[in-house]
């Protein structure tokens, strides 16, 4: 039995324009200790498919509209609300994009991480604090009893980042969802978290979600890759398959727009992208809904047809109609 199991996941929001499909059947699983990519454009569902997870959605105005997510085969989406608090941060946690929203302005770092173990575990203040001095010192904060007293606007964006993701293991989950943690990050920053989050995977087991649109932290991180495209999964397989032999016209897009060392020539230095915008998603197009950005569209196809998920070889999945026998 798989940790995590995406079944058929659809989700919307109801707008005043009309219904919105944010995710549109989206499907994967998570093994202990694995850590997957999930990649694509602004958008494609990415953030709303890893708040689902954890029933985050806000309803109103959002709108489960079928599938299931199991983890340790219990469906999430039939629990009961009042045990969904025993499920986040203490089986599941979640980092987010921007830590200085995620932190609150008005709390020192001790009151919050404190209030994390007084709920979780009942721990008193002596306890709780010597906890986190522990775990802040783990995710590599020096002087750890000092930044306990600051407030989240007196520390770097790197320190922020490294609160949120102490926050997050305090109670060692066996799933950690990472979401763009590194955003809002300089490089060097990015990469001391990134090795930090190995570090910290190999140490306590957990298997981590790690949502981007950096195909560059992808290949650093992740063992396993889905790309998303306008709420559906396009292409999955192992990071190794997805760099070296991409099957979809979008994930082969996508990786001709990345910079390369090495590149002399006026031609060689002009970046690649990918032709046309993102459809609006109240108007998707009929068919395959990358097709009118595609430049191997067959026209009468897929314009016109679904395109069905193909597994091209052992674990590698790719949804166009190219690949369908």
């Amino acid at each position: 039995m798989p940790l995590l199991d995406l079944d058929n996941l659809k989700v919307g929001f109801a707008t005043e324009s009309g219904l919105l499909r944010a995710v549109d059947g989206v499907s994967f699983q998570i093994e202990a200790g694995q850590t997957l990519g999930v990649v694509g454009e602004s958008g494609c569902g990415k953030s709303v498919t890893a708040s689902s997870i954890l029933r985050l959605v806000p309803s109103p105005p959002g709108v489960f509209l079928g599938g299931a997510i199991r983890f340790d085969g219990i469906d999430i989406l039939q629990m009961p609300r009042e045990d969904l608090p025993k499920l986040r941060g203490r089986d599941i946690a979640m980092i987010f994009q921007d830590p200085m929203t995620s932190l609150n302005p008005v709390f020192t770092i001790e009151r919050q991480m404190g209030e994390v173990l007084a709920l979780r575990f009942g721990m008193d203040r002596p306890t709780a604090r010597a906890r986190s001095e522990e775990m802040l010192r783990t995710v590599g904060i020096a002087d750890p009893a000092s930044r306990l007293e600051v407030y989240p606007h007196e520390l770097s964006g790197g320190m922020k980042q490294r609160v949120m993701i102490a926050m997050a293991l305090l109670c060692e989950p066996k799933l950690l969802i990472a979401d763009e943690p590194t955003t809002a990050l300089d490089v060097t920053t990015e990469a001391q978290i990134l090795r930090l989050m190995r570090s910290l995977q190999q140490e306590l087991g957990m298997a981590i979600l790690y949502i981007t649109h950096n195909l560059g932290v992808v290949a650093q991180i992740t063992e396993d890759v889905i790309v998303m495209y306008m709420g559906k999964v396009v292409e999955e397989a192992n990071v190794d398959t997805i760099f070296h032999n991409p099957l979809h016209p979008y994930t082969q897009a996508l990786l001709r727009s990345i910079p390369r060392l090495g590149q002399t020539t006026k031609e060689q230095r002009r970046l690649e992208s990918i032709r046309g915008t993102v459809p609006d998603p109240y108007s998707i197009p009929r068919g395959c809904s990358f097709h009118p950005r595609c430049i191997r569209s067959i026209p009468g196809v897929c314009d016109q047809q679904e395109p069905p998920n193909v597994e091209a070889e052992s674990g590698h999945k790719v949804r166009c109609v190219l690949y369908a026998s």
